[in-house]
């Protein structure tokens, strides 16, 4: 078994970052033979002409010669070998790839929804968390989906990078073989916000997982409703867009906006209740206040009822 890797980024070798799956070997492979294959024929090949050049550079008396028109035998060997490498190049990188798309049967499967600007994992029992926690050297399933734009899922550690993309599902999976704390990325430009849509993979040691999931789906069970509250206004990536101190961000702050009366860009005044925070969280784009723009996506499936209540709970704590 091999010991937490804290910062894998320290640990990384001189090409790739650390393998923290067991496909990252199999990738790395295919990379590094790829790389030295075309090195060797750029300095072969550039090394030459770098001599003919030199040596076969016009001088002044000296008329060039009449060129033969081919050499079979050159030419049936810088056509055989090009063929046999690249042909190996393409065995490895399919197999290789029909490996990475076919997960196993006993994959755990976790859901992933990709929004501006955030990550969103949901677990078989229904919790849902901004990182992703997985158990090490089990196989796990990726089902993702965005709620918006075009996302990318990338994991540098695990050599796994798929595109998320609104109106379908994708999927990945991997196994990761070293336990620690992997950097996620967004790896498609997806806004104003893609360079912060970034989290992290957990990888327990074997029990760890069991446990968290254990203490997770209780976490706010034990906390004041505010206070779980202002754990999910940070969890759920509302940190993003709306301030708690009055300053304007993408979205309007929090701060003692429980209570007042606001126009909408249709016109409308409304008082800000629970009924309406409701609707704002769950169906955005229905009423947009004015002075912004309706770029909030749902979350309508990430957050449940129990957790918007506790976020209404911290919104109201806000206006007192």
């Amino acid at each position: 078994m091999k010991g937490i890797l804290s910062n894998p980024l320290l640990a990384q070798g001189f090409w790739m970052p650390v393998k923290g799956s067991s496909m990252a070997g199999e990738v790395d492979w295919i990379f590094q033979f790829i790389l030295w294959v075309a090195l060797f024929f750029f300095v072969l090949v550039v090394g030459i002409m770098a001599v003919f050049v030199m040596r076969y550079r016009r001088r002044p008396g000296v008329e060039p010669e009449e060129s033969p028109s081919h050499n079979t035998k050159l030419e049936i060997v810088w056509s055989v070998i090009p063929i046999i490498l690249v042909m190996i190049m393409f065995y490895a990188g399919f197999k290789t790839y029909l490996g990475m798309e076919t997960p196993p049967r006993s994959s755990h499967e976790v859901q992933v929804v990709g929004q501006k600007w955030q990550w969103t994992f949901i677990y078989p029992n229904g919790y849902s968390d901004p990182v992703l926690h997985l158990p090490i050297d089990e196989p796990v399933q990726l089902l993702m989906r965005s709620d918006d734009v075009i996302h990318s899922f990338f994991v540098p550690a695990f050599r796994v990078k798929k595109d998320v993309v609104p109106g379908r599902f994708t999927k990945a999976w991997f196994e990761p073989n070293l336990a620690g704390v992997f950097p996620v990325y967004c790896a498609e430009y997806c806004g104003t916000g893609h360079s912060d849509m970034t989290t992290a993979v957990v990888v327990h040691e074997p029990g760890g997982f069991e446990e968290w999931m254990a203490t997770a789906a209780n976490l706010y069970a034990d906390l004041p409703p505010a206070e779980a509250g202002k754990m999910l206004y940070a969890a759920k990536g509302c940190t993003a867009c709306h301030s708690i101190d009055g300053t304007k961000m993408v979205g309007p702050s929090f701060k003692s906006v429980f209570g007042k009366t606001e126009t909408m860009k249709s016109g409308e005044n409304i008082t800000v209740d629970e009924n309406y925070l409701r609707e704002s969280i769950y169906n955005p784009q229905v009423k947009v206040l004015e002075g912004y723009e309706p770029v909030m996506p749902t979350y309508q499936g990430t957050i449940n009822d129990e957790e918007l209540g506790y976020i209404i709970e911290f919104i109201k704590s806000l206006a007192e």
